[in-house]
Protein backbone atom coordinates (compact mmCIF):
# COMPACT_ATOMS: atom_id res chain seq x y z
CA UNK A 1 0.00 0.00 0.00
CA UNK A 2 0.98 3.85 -0.53
CA UNK A 3 0.73 4.96 3.00
CA UNK A 4 3.57 2.09 4.18
CA UNK A 5 5.78 2.84 1.53
CA UNK A 6 5.71 6.69 1.12
CA UNK A 7 4.87 7.82 4.78
CA UNK A 8 5.61 5.41 7.28
CA UNK A 9 4.84 6.97 10.50
CA UNK A 10 2.31 9.72 10.88
CA UNK A 11 4.61 12.19 11.02
CA UNK A 12 6.20 11.49 7.98
CA UNK A 13 2.32 11.75 6.27
CA UNK A 14 1.86 15.30 8.05
CA UNK A 15 5.53 16.42 6.39
CA UNK A 16 4.66 14.89 3.02
CA UNK A 17 0.99 16.68 3.11
CA UNK A 18 3.04 20.05 4.06
CA UNK A 19 4.97 19.61 1.20
CA UNK A 20 2.59 18.19 -1.96
CA UNK A 21 -0.20 20.55 -1.10
CA UNK A 22 1.20 23.40 0.51
CA UNK A 23 -0.46 25.87 -0.86
CA UNK A 24 -3.61 23.96 -0.29
CA UNK A 25 -6.07 24.99 2.13
CA UNK A 26 -5.91 22.56 5.14
CA UNK A 27 -8.00 23.70 7.95
CA UNK A 28 -10.72 26.16 8.40
CA UNK A 29 -11.74 27.17 11.58
CA UNK A 30 -14.17 29.94 11.14
CA UNK A 31 -12.35 33.19 10.57
CA UNK A 32 -8.69 31.16 10.46
CA UNK A 33 -7.96 29.63 7.29
CA UNK A 34 -4.25 27.80 7.47
CA UNK A 35 -2.94 25.91 4.05
CA UNK A 36 -1.19 22.38 4.43
CA UNK A 37 2.32 24.16 4.73
CA UNK A 38 0.94 26.49 7.96
CA UNK A 39 -0.40 23.57 9.33
CA UNK A 40 2.98 21.55 8.90
CA UNK A 41 4.82 24.26 10.76
CA UNK A 42 2.26 24.46 13.27
CA UNK A 43 2.87 20.88 14.01
CA UNK A 44 6.67 21.03 14.07
CA UNK A 45 6.20 23.71 16.88
CA UNK A 46 3.67 21.51 19.14
CA UNK A 47 5.99 18.60 18.12
CA UNK A 48 9.46 20.82 19.09
CA UNK A 49 7.05 21.95 22.92
CA UNK A 50 6.46 18.70 23.66
CA UNK A 51 10.21 17.45 23.17
CA UNK A 52 11.38 20.70 25.49
CA UNK A 53 8.73 19.51 27.96
CA UNK A 54 10.66 15.98 28.81
CA UNK A 55 8.56 13.94 26.43
CA UNK A 56 10.30 10.71 25.36
CA UNK A 57 9.15 8.34 22.54
CA UNK A 58 6.40 5.89 23.51
CA UNK A 59 5.22 8.47 26.78
CA UNK A 60 1.63 8.62 26.48
CA UNK A 61 0.20 12.36 25.45
CA UNK A 62 -3.75 12.58 25.81
CA UNK A 63 -6.23 15.22 25.32
CA UNK A 64 -9.40 16.15 26.04
CA UNK A 65 -10.89 19.10 23.70
CA UNK A 66 -13.98 18.81 20.77
CA UNK A 67 -12.99 19.15 17.57
CA UNK A 68 -10.80 22.15 16.56
CA UNK A 69 -7.53 23.40 14.96
CA UNK A 70 -6.14 23.60 18.21
CA UNK A 71 -6.81 19.60 18.57
CA UNK A 72 -5.04 18.58 15.30
CA UNK A 73 -2.06 20.43 15.71
CA UNK A 74 -1.38 19.33 19.55
CA UNK A 75 -2.27 15.91 18.78
CA UNK A 76 0.05 15.46 15.68
CA UNK A 77 2.50 17.62 17.65
CA UNK A 78 2.37 15.20 20.19
CA UNK A 79 2.53 11.67 17.78
CA UNK A 80 5.21 13.36 15.83
CA UNK A 81 7.70 13.60 18.70
CA UNK A 82 7.06 10.27 19.22
CA UNK A 83 4.55 10.30 22.27
CA UNK A 84 1.43 7.53 21.77
CA UNK A 85 -2.07 9.67 21.46
CA UNK A 86 -4.74 9.11 24.05
CA UNK A 87 -7.96 10.96 22.95
CA UNK A 88 -10.20 11.29 25.38
CA UNK A 89 -14.03 11.69 24.84
CA UNK A 90 -15.59 14.83 25.39
CA UNK A 91 -18.87 13.45 26.71
CA UNK A 92 -16.54 12.06 29.96
CA UNK A 93 -17.21 13.52 33.50
CA UNK A 94 -14.51 14.09 35.48
CA UNK A 95 -13.79 11.30 37.39
CA UNK A 96 -13.97 9.42 33.89
CA UNK A 97 -11.70 11.44 32.37
CA UNK A 98 -9.21 11.01 35.47
CA UNK A 99 -9.29 7.26 34.97
CA UNK A 100 -7.87 6.83 31.52
CA UNK A 101 -5.71 9.30 32.67
CA UNK A 102 -4.58 7.14 35.59
CA UNK A 103 -5.04 3.98 33.35
CA UNK A 104 -2.79 5.02 30.64
CA UNK A 105 -0.17 6.77 32.48
CA UNK A 106 -0.07 10.06 30.96
CA UNK A 107 2.46 12.45 31.24
CA UNK A 108 1.17 15.45 29.48
CA UNK A 109 -2.19 16.42 28.97
CA UNK A 110 -3.82 19.26 26.30
CA UNK A 111 -7.59 20.09 28.01
CA UNK A 112 -10.12 22.85 26.60
CA UNK A 113 -11.33 25.31 28.80
CA UNK A 114 -15.17 25.49 29.08
CA UNK A 115 -17.10 23.50 26.70
CA UNK A 116 -21.06 23.16 26.66
CA UNK A 117 -20.94 25.20 29.93
CA UNK A 118 -18.38 22.60 31.45
CA UNK A 119 -15.30 23.41 32.76
CA UNK A 120 -12.96 20.50 32.47
CA UNK A 121 -10.33 22.26 34.49
CA UNK A 122 -12.49 22.30 37.31
CA UNK A 123 -14.19 18.92 36.77
CA UNK A 124 -10.33 17.32 36.50
CA UNK A 125 -9.58 19.18 39.64
CA UNK A 126 -12.34 17.89 41.41
CA UNK A 127 -12.19 14.27 40.53
CA UNK A 128 -7.95 14.00 40.58
CA UNK A 129 -7.31 16.77 43.47
CA UNK A 130 -5.13 19.48 43.09
CA UNK A 131 -1.19 20.62 44.19
CA UNK A 132 1.07 18.41 45.73
CA UNK A 133 1.30 15.65 42.82
CA UNK A 134 4.44 13.52 42.41
CA UNK A 135 5.90 16.03 39.41
CA UNK A 136 2.64 17.56 38.42
CA UNK A 137 -0.37 19.91 39.04
CA UNK A 138 -2.96 17.29 40.78
CA UNK A 139 -2.65 14.73 43.38
CA UNK A 140 -4.25 12.05 42.03
CA UNK A 141 -2.68 11.76 38.61
CA UNK A 142 0.76 11.32 39.44
CA UNK A 143 2.05 10.36 36.14
CA UNK A 144 0.61 13.53 34.84
CA UNK A 145 3.54 16.07 34.83
CA UNK A 146 1.96 18.74 32.62
CA UNK A 147 -1.61 20.45 31.71
CA UNK A 148 -2.19 22.57 28.96
CA UNK A 149 -5.03 24.07 28.13
CA UNK A 150 -6.30 25.05 25.06
CA UNK A 151 -7.05 29.08 25.50
CA UNK A 152 -5.66 31.79 26.21
CA UNK A 153 -6.03 31.43 30.04
CA UNK A 154 -5.26 29.02 32.39
CA UNK A 155 -5.08 28.21 36.36
CA UNK A 156 -1.95 28.23 38.38
CA UNK A 157 -0.11 24.85 37.92
CA UNK A 158 -1.09 24.79 34.56
CA UNK A 159 -0.22 26.38 31.25
CA UNK A 160 -2.13 28.13 28.63
CA UNK A 161 -1.59 26.96 24.79
CA UNK A 162 0.68 30.02 23.89
CA UNK A 163 3.15 29.37 26.65
CA UNK A 164 3.35 26.01 25.82
CA UNK A 165 4.19 26.76 22.45
CA UNK A 166 6.83 29.39 23.64
CA UNK A 167 8.75 27.30 25.21
CA UNK A 168 9.92 24.68 22.17
CA UNK A 169 10.89 27.60 20.17
CA UNK A 170 14.84 26.86 20.90
CA UNK A 171 14.31 23.45 19.17
CA UNK A 172 15.16 23.70 15.41
CA UNK A 173 13.22 21.43 12.96
CA UNK A 174 15.94 19.17 12.72
CA UNK A 175 15.69 18.04 16.38
CA UNK A 176 11.76 17.58 15.29
CA UNK A 177 12.40 15.43 12.35
CA UNK A 178 15.23 13.84 14.31
CA UNK A 179 12.68 12.85 16.94
CA UNK A 180 10.04 11.82 14.42
CA UNK A 181 12.25 9.13 13.29
CA UNK A 182 12.37 7.15 16.12
CA UNK A 183 9.18 5.67 15.29
CA UNK A 184 8.29 3.16 12.65
CA UNK A 185 5.61 1.77 11.05
CA UNK A 186 5.44 -0.65 14.18
CA UNK A 187 5.31 2.04 17.05
CA UNK A 188 1.82 2.54 18.69
CA UNK A 189 1.21 5.28 17.68
CA UNK A 190 -2.18 5.82 19.66
CA UNK A 191 -4.63 4.32 22.75
CA UNK A 192 -8.54 4.32 21.46
CA UNK A 193 -10.60 3.68 24.76
CA UNK A 194 -13.52 2.48 23.61
CA UNK A 195 -16.59 3.94 23.91
CA UNK A 196 -17.96 2.23 27.25
CA UNK A 197 -21.09 1.46 26.06
CA UNK A 198 -20.94 -2.21 27.23
CA UNK A 199 -18.64 -1.61 30.40
CA UNK A 200 -15.47 0.06 31.75
CA UNK A 201 -13.49 1.35 28.67
CA UNK A 202 -10.08 -0.16 27.24
CA UNK A 203 -7.45 1.18 25.19
CA UNK A 204 -6.82 -0.33 21.85
CA UNK A 205 -3.23 0.07 21.11
CA UNK A 206 -3.04 0.92 17.34
CA UNK A 207 0.49 1.35 15.07
CA UNK A 208 1.76 3.76 12.57
CA UNK A 209 1.34 1.42 9.92
CA UNK A 210 -1.89 -0.15 10.63
CA UNK A 211 -3.38 3.28 10.80
CA UNK A 212 -1.74 4.60 7.18
CA UNK A 213 -2.59 1.17 5.65
CA UNK A 214 -6.55 1.15 6.61
CA UNK A 215 -7.41 4.70 6.15
CA UNK A 216 -5.41 4.83 2.89
CA UNK A 217 -7.97 2.32 1.65
CA UNK A 218 -10.98 3.96 3.49
CA UNK A 219 -9.87 7.03 1.12
CA UNK A 220 -9.56 5.00 -1.95
CA UNK A 221 -12.53 2.99 -1.66
CA UNK A 222 -14.44 6.24 -0.43
CA UNK A 223 -12.87 7.84 -3.23
CA UNK A 224 -11.82 11.11 -1.29
CA UNK A 225 -9.69 13.96 -3.25
CA UNK A 226 -7.81 16.77 -2.96
CA UNK A 227 -10.17 18.89 -4.09
CA UNK A 228 -12.68 18.00 -1.49
CA UNK A 229 -14.01 19.89 1.62
CA UNK A 230 -14.84 17.98 4.61
CA UNK A 231 -17.57 18.91 7.33
CA UNK A 232 -15.57 16.77 10.34
CA UNK A 233 -18.43 16.22 12.97
CA UNK A 234 -17.25 12.81 14.03
CA UNK A 235 -16.09 13.85 16.94
CA UNK A 236 -11.84 13.61 16.50
CA UNK A 237 -11.16 11.49 20.16
CA UNK A 238 -12.94 8.64 18.33
CA UNK A 239 -12.01 6.82 15.22
CA UNK A 240 -13.71 7.83 13.04
CA UNK A 241 -13.54 11.79 13.65
CA UNK A 242 -9.51 11.37 13.69
CA UNK A 243 -8.53 8.74 11.09
CA UNK A 244 -11.72 8.54 8.96
CA UNK A 245 -11.46 12.63 9.06
CA UNK A 246 -7.69 13.92 9.66
CA UNK A 247 -6.00 11.03 8.46
CA UNK A 248 -7.44 10.50 5.27
CA UNK A 249 -7.65 14.65 4.73
CA UNK A 250 -3.95 14.68 5.24
CA UNK A 251 -3.47 11.67 2.74
CA UNK A 252 -5.43 13.58 -0.12
CA UNK A 253 -4.78 17.27 0.70
CA UNK A 254 -8.34 17.52 1.22
CA UNK A 255 -9.56 20.44 3.31
CA UNK A 256 -10.62 19.85 7.18
CA UNK A 257 -13.39 21.87 8.71
CA UNK A 258 -14.01 20.60 11.80
CA UNK A 259 -17.12 21.39 13.88
CA UNK A 260 -17.27 20.79 17.60
CA UNK A 261 -20.64 19.48 18.51
CA UNK A 262 -23.48 18.74 16.19
CA UNK A 263 -25.80 21.63 15.56
CA UNK A 264 -27.93 20.79 12.50
CA UNK A 265 -28.07 24.63 11.71
CA UNK A 266 -24.54 25.25 11.90
CA UNK A 267 -23.56 22.04 9.40
CA UNK A 268 -26.12 23.25 7.22
CA UNK A 269 -24.84 26.76 7.24
CA UNK A 270 -21.05 25.12 6.99
CA UNK A 271 -22.34 23.04 4.12
CA UNK A 272 -23.75 25.96 2.02
CA UNK A 273 -21.12 28.77 2.83
CA UNK A 274 -17.89 26.43 2.16
CA UNK A 275 -19.54 24.41 -0.49
CA UNK A 276 -18.77 20.87 1.67
CA UNK A 277 -18.52 17.92 -0.08
CA UNK A 278 -17.91 15.47 2.01
CA UNK A 279 -20.26 14.40 5.20
CA UNK A 280 -19.43 11.03 6.64
CA UNK A 281 -21.46 10.79 10.12
CA UNK A 282 -24.14 8.37 11.73
CA UNK A 283 -27.39 8.04 10.70
CA UNK A 284 -29.18 10.59 12.62
CA UNK A 285 -27.02 13.46 11.40
CA UNK A 286 -28.07 12.84 8.06
CA UNK A 287 -31.57 12.32 9.28
CA UNK A 288 -31.63 15.55 10.89
CA UNK A 289 -30.34 17.57 7.52
CA UNK A 290 -33.10 16.03 5.65
CA UNK A 291 -35.69 16.48 7.52
CA UNK A 292 -34.82 20.24 8.75
CA UNK A 293 -37.72 22.83 7.54
CA UNK A 294 -35.63 25.17 6.48
CA UNK A 295 -33.42 22.83 4.26
CA UNK A 296 -34.14 24.43 0.91
CA UNK A 297 -33.04 27.85 1.97
CA UNK A 298 -29.45 26.63 1.96
CA UNK A 299 -27.55 25.57 -1.16
CA UNK A 300 -26.49 21.69 -0.74
CA UNK A 301 -25.64 21.28 -3.94
CA UNK A 302 -21.52 20.46 -3.42
CA UNK A 303 -22.77 17.52 -1.19
CA UNK A 304 -21.19 14.84 -3.06
CA UNK A 305 -20.04 11.98 -0.82
CA UNK A 306 -21.83 10.56 2.91
CA UNK A 307 -20.21 7.52 4.25
CA UNK A 308 -22.41 6.32 7.15
CA UNK A 309 -22.79 3.23 9.86
CA UNK A 310 -21.96 3.47 13.62
CA UNK A 311 -25.83 2.32 13.88
CA UNK A 312 -29.10 0.87 12.30
CA UNK A 313 -28.80 2.26 8.63
CA UNK A 314 -32.92 2.77 7.87
CA UNK A 315 -32.94 1.51 3.92
CA UNK A 316 -34.78 4.74 2.87
CA UNK A 317 -32.30 7.25 4.20
CA UNK A 318 -29.82 6.29 1.51
CA UNK A 319 -32.48 6.58 -0.89
CA UNK A 320 -33.03 9.94 0.64
CA UNK A 321 -29.41 10.93 0.56
CA UNK A 322 -29.38 9.95 -3.10
CA UNK A 323 -33.01 11.17 -4.53
CA UNK A 324 -33.34 14.08 -2.01
CA UNK A 325 -30.10 15.80 -2.01
CA UNK A 326 -28.28 14.32 -5.12
CA UNK A 327 -25.25 13.05 -3.24
CA UNK A 328 -23.60 10.79 -5.96
CA UNK A 329 -21.91 8.81 -3.49
CA UNK A 330 -23.09 7.08 -0.22
CA UNK A 331 -21.63 4.19 1.29
CA UNK A 332 -21.93 2.19 4.53
CA UNK A 333 -19.14 0.51 6.57
CA UNK A 334 -18.50 -1.37 9.41
CA UNK A 335 -15.05 -0.79 12.31
CA UNK A 336 -14.34 -1.18 15.84
CA UNK A 337 -11.64 0.69 17.67
CA UNK A 338 -10.01 -3.08 18.06
CA UNK A 339 -9.42 -3.12 14.69
CA UNK A 340 -8.50 0.43 13.51
CA UNK A 341 -11.80 1.25 13.16
CA UNK A 342 -12.94 -0.08 9.79
CA UNK A 343 -13.46 -3.96 9.07
CA UNK A 344 -15.92 -3.78 5.83
CA UNK A 345 -17.06 -1.20 3.45
CA UNK A 346 -18.93 -1.07 0.42
CA UNK A 347 -17.50 0.12 -2.77
CA UNK A 348 -18.70 2.64 -5.29
CA UNK A 349 -20.20 0.96 -7.81
CA UNK A 350 -22.53 -1.18 -5.61
CA UNK A 351 -25.88 -1.90 -6.31
CA UNK A 352 -27.70 0.60 -3.73
CA UNK A 353 -29.39 -2.69 -2.66
CA UNK A 354 -25.85 -3.54 -1.41
CA UNK A 355 -25.60 -0.12 -0.20
CA UNK A 356 -28.74 -0.06 1.43
CA UNK A 357 -29.00 -3.26 3.33
CA UNK A 358 -25.34 -4.20 4.34
CA UNK A 359 -21.80 -2.73 5.80
CA UNK A 360 -19.99 -4.05 2.65
CA UNK A 361 -16.78 -6.63 2.25
CA UNK A 362 -14.37 -7.20 4.29
CA UNK A 363 -11.22 -4.37 3.09
CA UNK A 364 -8.02 -5.72 1.81
CA UNK A 365 -5.74 -7.52 3.97
CA UNK A 366 -8.26 -8.71 6.11
CA UNK A 367 -10.90 -11.44 6.73
CA UNK A 368 -14.33 -11.87 8.00
CA UNK A 369 -15.89 -14.70 9.44
CA UNK A 370 -19.04 -15.27 11.43
CA UNK A 371 -18.94 -18.12 13.60
CA UNK A 372 -21.76 -19.79 15.64
CA UNK A 373 -20.71 -19.58 20.13
CA UNK A 374 -19.42 -23.21 20.41
CA UNK A 375 -15.87 -21.86 20.46
CA UNK A 376 -16.21 -19.11 23.63
CA UNK A 377 -13.21 -19.41 26.07
CA UNK A 378 -10.92 -21.63 23.58
CA UNK A 379 -11.11 -21.22 19.73
CA UNK A 380 -13.01 -19.31 17.46
CA UNK A 381 -16.14 -21.36 17.29
CA UNK A 382 -17.53 -22.88 13.71
CA UNK A 383 -18.61 -20.93 10.91
CA UNK A 384 -21.97 -20.60 9.69
CA UNK A 385 -24.01 -20.95 6.78
CA UNK A 386 -24.41 -17.60 4.67
CA UNK A 387 -27.33 -16.14 6.17
CA UNK A 388 -26.91 -17.22 9.41
CA UNK A 389 -26.24 -14.93 12.06
CA UNK A 390 -23.48 -15.59 14.84
CA UNK A 391 -20.82 -13.55 16.36
CA UNK A 392 -18.36 -11.45 13.66
CA UNK A 393 -14.64 -12.34 13.70
CA UNK A 394 -11.87 -10.48 12.02
CA UNK A 395 -8.57 -11.07 11.22
CA UNK A 396 -6.01 -8.54 9.37
CA UNK A 397 -3.75 -6.18 9.36
CA UNK A 398 -5.98 -3.65 11.26
CA UNK A 399 -6.25 -5.74 14.56
CA UNK A 400 -4.82 -4.23 17.60
CA UNK A 401 -2.09 -4.90 19.40
CA UNK A 402 -4.03 -5.66 22.54
CA UNK A 403 -5.36 -3.76 25.09
CA UNK A 404 -3.40 -1.49 26.80
CA UNK A 405 -2.04 -3.09 30.07
CA UNK A 406 -4.92 -5.87 30.45
CA UNK A 407 -3.70 -9.13 29.40
CA UNK A 408 -6.68 -10.53 30.26
CA UNK A 409 -9.36 -8.65 28.38
CA UNK A 410 -6.66 -8.96 25.48
CA UNK A 411 -7.16 -12.74 25.51
CA UNK A 412 -10.80 -12.64 26.11
CA UNK A 413 -11.07 -10.94 23.18
CA UNK A 414 -8.49 -12.33 21.01
CA UNK A 415 -7.99 -15.81 19.66
CA UNK A 416 -5.03 -18.29 19.71
CA UNK A 417 -5.49 -17.85 15.82
CA UNK A 418 -5.59 -14.09 15.86
CA UNK A 419 -9.28 -13.57 15.47
CA UNK A 420 -10.87 -10.33 17.06
CA UNK A 421 -13.77 -11.28 18.70
CA UNK A 422 -16.49 -8.06 17.57
CA UNK A 423 -19.19 -8.81 20.62
CA UNK A 424 -21.41 -8.05 17.43
CA UNK A 425 -24.19 -10.32 15.95
CA UNK A 426 -24.12 -10.21 12.29
CA UNK A 427 -25.12 -12.06 8.73
CA UNK A 428 -22.55 -12.75 5.76
CA UNK A 429 -24.41 -13.31 2.41
CA UNK A 430 -22.78 -15.14 -0.46
CA UNK A 431 -20.94 -12.67 -1.98
CA UNK A 432 -19.51 -11.63 1.91
CA UNK A 433 -21.27 -8.24 2.27
CA UNK A 434 -21.91 -8.15 5.71
CA UNK A 435 -25.10 -7.32 8.15
CA UNK A 436 -24.41 -6.01 11.53
CA UNK A 437 -27.53 -7.10 13.07
CA UNK A 438 -26.85 -6.62 17.14
CA UNK A 439 -24.73 -6.82 19.84
CA UNK A 440 -23.77 -10.22 21.39
CA UNK A 441 -25.15 -8.42 25.06
CA UNK A 442 -28.12 -6.99 23.53
CA UNK A 443 -30.00 -9.82 22.40
CA UNK A 444 -32.72 -11.41 24.52
CA UNK A 445 -34.64 -14.64 23.99
CA UNK A 446 -38.27 -14.12 23.69
CA UNK A 447 -39.93 -17.45 24.64
CA UNK A 448 -37.06 -19.55 23.31
CA UNK A 449 -36.30 -17.23 19.82
CA UNK A 450 -33.60 -14.73 19.89
CA UNK A 451 -34.38 -11.10 19.23
CA UNK A 452 -32.22 -8.91 17.90
CA UNK A 453 -33.10 -5.27 18.65
CA UNK A 454 -30.94 -4.03 15.69
CA UNK A 455 -33.33 -6.15 13.41
CA UNK A 456 -36.66 -4.73 14.90
CA UNK A 457 -35.58 -1.27 15.06
CA UNK A 458 -34.88 -1.42 11.28
CA UNK A 459 -38.58 -2.78 10.63
CA UNK A 460 -39.90 0.09 13.26
CA UNK A 461 -37.56 2.78 11.58
CA UNK A 462 -40.06 1.83 8.68
CA UNK A 463 -43.27 3.09 10.01
CA UNK A 464 -43.93 6.54 8.45
CA UNK A 465 -44.35 8.32 11.89
CA UNK A 466 -40.89 6.97 13.58
CA UNK A 467 -38.28 9.67 13.95
CA UNK A 468 -36.03 7.19 15.78
CA UNK A 469 -36.26 3.97 18.34
CA UNK A 470 -34.19 1.81 20.41
CA UNK A 471 -35.66 -1.58 21.59
CA UNK A 472 -34.25 -3.53 24.52
CA UNK A 473 -35.20 -6.50 26.22
CA UNK A 474 -37.50 -6.38 29.38
CA UNK A 475 -38.38 -9.01 32.13
CA UNK A 476 -42.07 -11.09 31.21
CA UNK A 477 -42.94 -13.63 33.64
CA UNK A 478 -44.76 -16.06 30.47
CA UNK A 479 -42.29 -15.51 27.88
CA UNK A 480 -39.10 -14.59 30.04
CA UNK A 481 -38.04 -11.41 27.84
CA UNK A 482 -40.52 -9.23 25.81
CA UNK A 483 -39.15 -6.16 23.84
CA UNK A 484 -39.64 -2.43 25.04
CA UNK A 485 -39.18 0.48 22.65
CA UNK A 486 -37.86 3.69 22.68
CA UNK A 487 -39.51 5.85 19.97
CA UNK A 488 -39.17 9.47 19.32
CA UNK A 489 -42.26 10.64 17.11
CA UNK A 490 -41.73 12.69 13.53
CA UNK A 491 -43.00 15.94 14.12
CA UNK A 492 -46.81 16.38 14.34
CA UNK A 493 -47.32 12.82 14.85
CA UNK A 494 -50.02 11.72 16.91
CA UNK A 495 -48.79 7.62 16.77
CA UNK A 496 -50.19 6.01 19.61
CA UNK A 497 -48.45 2.77 21.72
CA UNK A 498 -51.26 0.65 20.58
CA UNK A 499 -50.97 1.78 17.30
CA UNK A 500 -47.18 1.35 16.84
CA UNK A 501 -47.88 -2.41 18.62
CA UNK A 502 -50.60 -3.07 15.71
CA UNK A 503 -48.45 -2.14 13.28
CA UNK A 504 -45.81 -4.00 14.50
CA UNK A 505 -47.92 -7.06 14.34
CA UNK A 506 -48.53 -6.63 10.61
CA UNK A 507 -45.18 -6.67 10.27
CA UNK A 508 -43.03 -8.76 11.75
CA UNK A 509 -42.75 -11.96 13.30
CA UNK A 510 -45.13 -12.19 16.68
CA UNK A 511 -41.14 -12.96 19.02
CA UNK A 512 -39.85 -9.50 17.89
CA UNK A 513 -43.42 -7.01 18.51
CA UNK A 514 -42.35 -5.01 21.19
CA UNK A 515 -44.85 -5.03 24.23
CA UNK A 516 -44.48 -1.95 25.41
CA UNK A 517 -43.63 1.21 23.72
CA UNK A 518 -42.51 4.57 25.61
CA UNK A 519 -42.12 7.93 23.73
CA UNK A 520 -39.25 10.16 24.45
CA UNK A 521 -37.99 13.54 22.83
CA UNK A 522 -34.94 12.16 22.02
CA UNK A 523 -32.61 8.73 22.45
CA UNK A 524 -29.62 8.92 25.06
CA UNK A 525 -26.48 8.57 22.45
CA UNK A 526 -22.91 9.19 23.64
CA UNK A 527 -20.68 11.15 20.86
CA UNK A 528 -20.03 8.72 18.52
CA UNK A 529 -24.13 8.34 17.93
CA UNK A 530 -24.04 5.11 19.83
CA UNK A 531 -27.50 4.87 21.72
CA UNK A 532 -26.57 4.18 25.47
CA UNK A 533 -28.57 1.29 25.93
CA UNK A 534 -27.81 0.95 29.32
CA UNK A 535 -29.62 4.24 30.25
CA UNK A 536 -32.36 2.71 28.73
CA UNK A 537 -32.37 -0.28 30.75
CA UNK A 538 -31.66 2.22 33.93
CA UNK A 539 -35.22 3.95 33.54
Amino acid sequence: MRGDVEWGTIPGLVRSAAEQHANAEAVVEGRTRISYAELGARVERAAAACITGGLEVGDRVAIWAPNSLDWIVSALGAVSAGAVLVPLNTRFKGTEAADVLRRSGARLLFVTGTFLGTSYVASLRRAAGEGSGASGPLSGLPALEQVVVLSDDAPADFRTWKDFLAAGEGVGAAEVRRRAGEVDGSSVSDIIFTSGTTGRPKGAMITHGQTLRAYEIWADLAGLRSSDRYLIVNPFFHTFGYKAGVIACLMRGATMIPQPVFNVDTALANIAAERVSVLPGPPTLHQQLLDHPARDAHDLSALRLVVTGAAVVPLRLVERLRGELGVDTVLTAYGLSEASGIVTMCRRGDDPTVIASTSGRAIPGTEVRVVDGEGEGEGEGESVPPGTPGEVLVRGFNVMRGYYEDEAATAETMTRDGWLRTGDVGVLDEAGNLRITDRIKDMFIVGGFNAYPAEIEQLLGLHPEVADVAVIGIPDARLGEVGKAFVVRRAGAVLTGDDLIAWSRREMANYKVPRAVEFVAELPRNASGKVVKGELRGR
